[in-house]
């Protein structure tokens, strides 16, 4: 493979000096002072799209309330750090590296909504600097070997990264998950940063990339399991290559690097035990359901950001597609080859494995969105690529065809400015979350009395008084068997005897009912206990007083 598809071997220049600038210096003509501008141009490419981030994901940042999922963050990170332990060998072992991680974390910040968010934030921007560099150098290697510009001097993988990465800053869900208390933004982070070392380790081969690799493969399933799909994606990415004729160093199978497939097998094996134990909690994730139509609809909501930017993104990616196809004639790597499987892949895997044993969630595949942000900014830069080609003439007639040939390009920025503003505005409202526990802390505090009980239906909704806990901590809850410290689960336990359960019941007079649920209706009873609770209310002739509702989270109050 030419020289200026492997880069520069020293790591350190990683960032500053990708492919197309190693023959940036004196020897290829430029001034010493040229090219020191373009290797500092080079780190703008990441800075720039890191710094957006920063400030679209840090503003408000603890204004939207905590939610439940949140909650089980906090009050996990709040135990000693041999009780998280505890915790994992029952429960959550998935989520065990982000709890020991946030742990130390609120040692240091607090547990404020802020600081529990700010470890998601400080990843996703990591993540855009990574994805813009990823969309450089995939651009990079789809460029001719004896090209290193496209059109009157515009430089395509410096383009396709500064957009890649300014899409990924501004999308809607960046937003979401940088101002969320759950692993799923370091997860994303780890797949960028691995896809990056892959583009780095295909071509050049040396174990050193191989290593990083692997390295950041294992962390990326060790914050989500489901992130491992990663490995897929690439996978099919490196069967989709064609050398055209075109060395790579190392031994293949086909066109798989046998270093590859160590790489992946030293990431499966270090995650052998965290995958043995996460299977042995799949009641986790019982509650989910086979896919349908609208879970389909809402994956690509996720990932455009709002239903009215599904079609702008997805007429983006066909264009980077298109790209990769005629401008760049798929040669070895390029944006849509390390992207589409990225995209399809870990959902088509997921959905496909539910209609068997429901594993798929939305949230599980966040780490697919930097894939469209790269293949949308290669096809953005496609519209540009096709303006810049065209003749400059100067004449009146010239100038109107030119400024028809910018003219794509142009509302493509345009559209999805105004389509993003809007969708980015309601990420940071409490609304976007499922549930508003500050909302329902406050509200129980503004209303309980002295000698209130309060009943959790199911018992797993004790988690919606443990974001704000304090009006909660005030309530009898007389269902109460063990602690969740105690009982080394992240709600603790309830009793299971009815009669018990009874013989607590004396000298109540106001009951407070805590549910939740997606259907915003006061769910039915399941289990002998919560049938046991609703019996007590009718046996007692109480009556509901009031209702509120807090998001997803209905408080009930009963009283006589």
């Amino acid at each position: 493979m030419p020289d200026t598809d492997i880069g520069s071997p020293d790591p350190a220049t990683t960032f500053a000096a990708e492919p197309g600038d190693v023959a940036s210096g004196p020897a290829a003509g430029l001034t010493p002072a040229a090219g020191i501008w373009r290797r500092r141009r080079g780190w703008l490419i990441v800075a720039i799209p890191a710094a957006v981030t920063l400030v679209l994901g840090g503003y408000q940042i603890g204004g939207p309330s905590l939610w439940r999922d949140e909650a089980y963050t906090k009050d996990a990170i709040a135990r000693p750090f041999g009780q998280i332990f505890v915790l994992l060998g029952h429960q959550d072992a998935v989520h065990g590296a982000y709890y020991l991680l946030m742990h130390v974390v609120a040692a240091v910040l607090g547990t404020s909504a802020a600081a529990l968010r700010f470890p998601s934030l400080c990843a996703m921007v990591i993540a855009s600097g990574f994805v813009a560099a990823t969309g450089r150098r995939a651009a990079t290697l789809a460029l001719a070997p004896d090209a290193g510009r496209n059109g009157r001097g515009l430089d395509v993988p410096a383009l396709t990264g500064l957009l890649s990465g300014l899409l990924f800053a501004t999308a809607p869900y960046m937003t979401y998950y940088a101002q969320m208390a759950r692993s799923y933004a370091i997860e994303t982070m780890f797949a960028v940063i691995a896809s990056y070392l892959l583009l780095r380790a295909w071509p050049d081969g040396r174990w050193r990339w191989w290593l990083g690799y692997a390295a950041a493969v294992a962390l990326t399933g060790l914050f989500n399991i489901f992130g491992l799909l990663i490995v897929a994606a690439h996978g099919i990415t490196l069967l989709l290559t064609d050398a055209r004729g075109q060395t790579t160093p190392g031994r293949r199978i086909g066109r798989i690097p046998l270093r590859w497939l160590a790489a992946c097998g030293v990431a499966v094996i270090v995650l052998g035990p965290l995958l043995g134990l996460a299977s042995r909690q799949q009641g986790q994730i019982a509650w989910l359901h086979r896919p349908t139509l609208n879970a389909m609809e809402r994956l690509l909501t996720n990932l455009a950001g709002s239903r009215p930017l599904i079609a702008p993104f997805a007429l983006l990616a066909l264009g980077g597609l298109l790209a990769a196809w005629l401008a760049d004639h798929w040669r070895p790597l390029n944006p849509a080859a390390i992207a589409l499987p990225w995209l399809v892949v870990p959902p088509f895997v997921l959905v496909a494995v539910s209609f068997v044993k429901p594993v798929y969630y939305v949230r599980y595949i966040e780490f697919c969105l930097p894939a469209l942000a790269i293949l949308a900014g290669a096809g953005l830069t496609g519209l540009i690529r096709l303006a810049a080609v065209t003749p400059l003439r100067w004449s009146r007639r010239g100038r109107w065809r030119l400024g028809l040939t910018w003219l794509p390009a142009v509302l493509a920025v345009a559209v999805l400015a105004a389509l993003l503003a809007g969708p980015q505005q309601a990420m940071r409202q409490t609304a976007a979350r499922p549930d508003n526990l500050r909302l329902a802390s406050a509200i129980v505090a503004a209303h309980e009395q002295p000698g209130d009980v309060v009943f959790y239906l199911p018992a797993t909704m004790h988690v919606l008084g443990t974001g704000y806990p304090a009006p909660f901590a005030r309530l009898r809850d007389i269902a109460r068997n063990k602690s969740a410290i105690a009982s080394g689960t992240l709600t603790g336990t309830e009793i299971t005897s009815p009669a018990l359960l009874k013989s607590r019941f004396t000298d109540v007079r106001r009951v407070w009912v805590v549910t939740g649920a997606s259907t915003y209706k006061f769910p039915k009873a399941s289990t002998p206990m919560g049938k046991e609770k609703l019996a007590l209310l009718a046996g007692a002739g109480m009556r509901i007083l009031h209702r509120w509702q807090a998001g997803e989270v209905m408080l009930t109050l009963y009283g006589t």
